[in-house]
């Protein structure tokens, strides 16, 4: 049976679109996300093709998912195609449209979620459906999991699969977010596949104080204060740049002059130049791919914080990200020289602490993909990135999987845009990205597996 693309496309679309209007916010707390809203839709359109869905419930509402194609080689390499269903709160008043509203607006699949990672969730779905409900029979499994909580750490999602369910989601190979972006020449253009990211280490930063009345605040200790300055030092601190083994290769696919690339692959110039782009995007995207970062993104003060009253403790959350082969130590390291003399008035917590990973490229997995990208785009070539954002992948990893993040998008979308859509404002997607990307899933599958 033939694949007929405009009518998988347009389930693609609408899948898309109800699952942004599911709105799975996910904000980090226990209760939030209900991933429950966007599972039931799936499991509702995964009916009739026979299959055995089992569904995961950790915590109240944050439901995950997994189906499977039984393969008929207990030998053969078997494939999970992964995607996430939570997405990061929104503030409506940045957008221009409805950030829930999953409008299709000239070309475009706008929402919450459009681009992180709705667009491959709802693709893989629909590419899974037609390939059961088409007969399709691989040697080996072929695996369908939309998780829950891959925004705020998988404690309630893949981290508790993992502990808990692996042989459900074990696979040899493993595709999720977020590649398929084109760059270098147009002519023979170099589509990204993240194959490792870096870790991810998130720290609270606790500041203690001494409490007193708002009315008398010379010489007194406030911590609020105190922790001003320590998130002023954190802001300011600035690692020297590392370049991972993948560095040279994505230098090369940003299309530039000999002379440019050369001061981007040099440690002791990046630095500055990066200091002096005209694009702010372009240049936090690199200085993430090269360097260790640090960003203070939450501050509380408790529930007895409050006008009149001098905080006696405030707590700091930090986003810090590592580069490969950096340990805890190294990055207690990295704290204690940013703090200085500050760093004894401060008590640090681990909330997250996952190392970077990097999966091979020499797989079968890579040769299909190759192979899928060639068929609309016959010139590209793949190449291999590290992602600076975390996914599910990590954890994929552990278990021994060899994990990769695709997609395939149209190339109007350039990397630039694409980024800045990840946990942005009007965050959207084009329909032929769409296609495009349902095509891939199906065109990897049969190659991968038959």
């Amino acid at each position: 049976m033939a694949d007929n693309l405009d009518e998988l496309t347009n389930q693609t679309v609408e899948l898309l679109q109800t699952m942004i209007r599911n709105a799975c916010v996910n904000d980090g707390t226990p209760e939030s996300g209900q991933e429950v809203r966007s599972a039931e839709t799936l499991i509702h359109f995964l009916e009739g093709t026979g299959l055995e869905i089992e569904r995961f419930e950790p915590t109240p509402g944050r439901v995950s998912i997994v189906a499977r194609i039984d393969g008929s080689d207990p030998d053969a390499p078997s494939l999970c195609l992964m995607g996430h269903t939570d997405v990061v709160p929104v503030t409506p008043d940045g957008w221009t449209q409805d950030p829930f509203g999953g409008e299709l607006i000239d070309g475009e699949v706008w929402g919450r979620g459009a681009v992180d990672m709705l667009n491959v969730t709802a693709s893989m779905a629909v590419a899974f459906r037609h390939l059961a409900r088409t007969g399709f029979q691989p040697k080996g499994d072929l695996i369908f999991f939309a998780v829950a909580d891959e925004e705020s750490g998988s404690a309630h999602g893949a981290r508790w699969m993992a502990d808990n369910h692996a042989d459900a989601i074990r696979a040899d190979y493993v595709l999720t977010e977020s590649g398929g972006v084109h760059g270098g020449n147009p002519e023979a253009p170099a589509i990204g596949v993240p194959v490792g990211e870096k870790g991810v280490a998130w720290r609270r930063l606790k500041v203690t104080g001494v409490p007193g009345h708002g009315s008398q605040p010379f010489r007194r200790n406030n911590a609020l204060v105190k922790a001003a300055g320590v998130i002023q030092r954190l802001t300011d601190y600035a690692p020297p740049p590392k370049f991972t083994e993948l560095w040279p290769e994505r230098v090369r696919t940003l299309n530039l002059s000999e002379e440019e690339s050369s001061i981007l692959l040099d440690p002791n110039k990046i630095d500055a130049v990066l200091a002096q782009l005209p694009s702010a995007k372009v240049a936090a995207y690199l200085h993430a791919c090269t360097h260790t970062t640090f960003s203070c993104n939450v501050v509380d003060g408790g529930p007895n914080m409050k006008t009149n009253t001098i905080p006696d403790q405030v707590s700091i959350d930090v986003d810090v990200r590592t580069l490969p082969g950096e340990t805890d130590a190294e990055v207690q390291a990295h704290l204690d020289e940013a703090l200085g003399e500050m760093s004894n008035d401060v008590e640090i917590q681990i909330l997250m602490n996952d190392q970077a990973s990097m999966s091979p490229v020499n797989t079968p997995l890579w040769d299909s993909l190759q192979k899928a990208m060639n068929r609309p785009f016959p010139t590209a070539s793949l190449t291999p990135q590290m992602g600076v954002g975390f996914t599910d992948s990590r954890i994929f990893r552990e278990l021994g999987s060899v994990a990769y993040g695709a997609a395939l998008l149209s190339p109007s979308l350039d990397a630039a845009t694409f980024g800045s859509r990840f946990h942005g404002n009007d965050e959207r997607i084009d329909v032929e990205s769409l296609r495009l990307t349902t095509q891939l899933w199906l065109d990897v599958t049969r190659d991968m597996l038959s």
